[in-house]
């Protein structure tokens, strides 16, 4: 069973869903597997347990707002 894993910042439950449906697809088309044997995984990290540099990734977020 193929696997797939993402690790991204927090994102809508229908990003979610768009990025399941076009990563088991193009992975799919290029491994030949049936779209139903792969697995994914969405690990979603909030921006406070991210860092950039010396800073937390939240705190850049917050300054672009």
């Amino acid at each position: 069973m193929p696997l797939i894993t993402i690790e991204i910042g927090p994102v809508t439950k229908e990003q979610k869903a768009a990025l399941v449906k076009e990563l088991v697809t193009k992975a799919s088309e290029i491994t030949k597997a049936p779209e139903e044997s792969f697995l994914t995984i969405i690990k979603e990290n909030p921006f406070d347990n991210v860092g950039n540099g010396t800073r937390l990734f939240s705190e850049i977020v917050a300054e672009r707002n």
